[in-house]
């Protein structure tokens, strides 16, 4: 039977914030609720929603905070782990600008800072599964990142020796997210190691097609990178667990392209937009995911060099339950159908 996409639902981290009502978990679920969303995505570091540390050892309190989105008339979508899942495999070259993600006690120590994400990463795991939740969404992180252009000349192994050692360090943590029965979405990006459809082989062909190692589609990365962001759901639809919806735009011109020019993101030529006012054809999508029977959640997650965030979250909710597909039961056509009759079809066919 065709299934349908759940949603709409927002990802949380961009709104969290110390003024009310985006300070707490029952004020933001409330608001997000308000404004038409049936589930949230939850940032795993923001103590402010959410202790992940607790979660991970207690089902109570899991309970709690499946009942305060109750309360609010949401379910939880997914944890995330984009911030520790980046930290899991960090190159040198970004060590300074990546210690403000985790505490300072680690800053200017890279061992320990990956020791920290990997067992941030591991509590996610245990956490999802205390949730009950079957997604978990995340970066992988970058060590062959700064490479990516190839220039100067890449040593021969270099690239291969990146994967295989990201692989390295993420195996053991999708088998956690294994036991607790919960598919890891990687969000397809620039910055991380896997930025396309070739880098997600690269690394799921080191990890020997793990079961758990899955996509968080986003197409805005694409657009961003010239990619067919429709073809890429033909391809990889069958490791698609998780669906951003985050609009951008590409406009290159005379003086800047995909790389846009060090500009700042008002003035490059590729940047993210709010729903509707970028250039993804959200239609195609929605009808390509409805027809691999993409049943998991559609998931605002707002970036805009322009709308206030408020603005977009409010036009986000309408806007994805509009291209949201309740797929059909019965073929179009069915009106003008009969019953099966054998002898008939024989002599239609001429078949004696």
């Amino acid at each position: 039977m065709a299934k349908t996409m759940k949603g709409p639902a927002i990802f949380l981290a961009q709104f969290a914030g110390d003024e009310a009502p985006f300070n707490s978990l029952p004020a933001i679920t409330k608001w997000a609720a308000g404004l038409g969303y049936k589930g949230v995505q939850i940032p795993s570091w923001d103590g402010r929603l959410f202790d992940l540390k607790r979660a991970a050892e207690s089902k109570t309190y899991c309970d709690e905070v499946k009942g305060v989105c109750a309360d609010s008339g949401v379910e939880i979508t997914d944890l995330s782990t984009h911030i520790q899942g980046q930290l899991v495999a960090v190159n040198p070259a970004f060590n300074e600008a990546f210690d403000a993600f985790a505490p300072p006690e680690v800053h200017g120590k890279p061992k320990e800072r990956q020791k920290w994400a990997v067992e941030q990463v591991l509590m996610a795991a245990k956490a999802s599964e205390n949730l009950g939740l079957s997604t978990h969404v995340s970066f992988p992180g970058a060590l062959a990142w700064p490479f990516a252009y190839p220039w100067p000349q890449r040593p021969d192994g270099l690239i291969d020796m990146a994967f295989t050692e990201l692989a390295k360090r993420w195996k053991p943590l999708l088998n956690a997210f294994d036991d607790a029965g919960v598919d890891v979405g990687f969000e397809i990006h620039p910055g991380e190691d896997v930025f396309d459809g070739a880098t997600f082989e690269m690394f799921l062909d080191k990890l020997k097609g793990h079961r758990r190692c899955q996509i968080n589609y986003d197409p805005s990365h694409f657009v961003l990178q010239a990619l067919d962001y429709l073809a890429f759901i033909d391809i990889y639809h069958e490791r698609i667990c998780a669906y951003h919806v985050k609009d951008a735009e590409l406009n290159p011109d005379g003086r800047q392209g995909v790389y846009s020019g060090f500009q700042p993101w008002l003035n490059r030529a590729g940047r993210f937009r709010s729903l509707g006012d970028g250039q993804v054809d959200f239609a195609a999508i929605f009808s390509k995911l409805a027809g691999y029977d993409y049943d998991s959640w559609a998931v605002l997650e707002w970036e805009c060099c322009l709308k206030h965030p408020e603005d977009g979250a409010a036009e986000g909710a309408p806007f994805i339950a509009d291209h949201i597909i309740r797929v059909t039961e019965t073929a179009f056509d069915d009106f003008a159908g009969g019953d099966t009759d054998k002898r008939m079809l024989k002599r239609m066919l001429g078949i004696r």
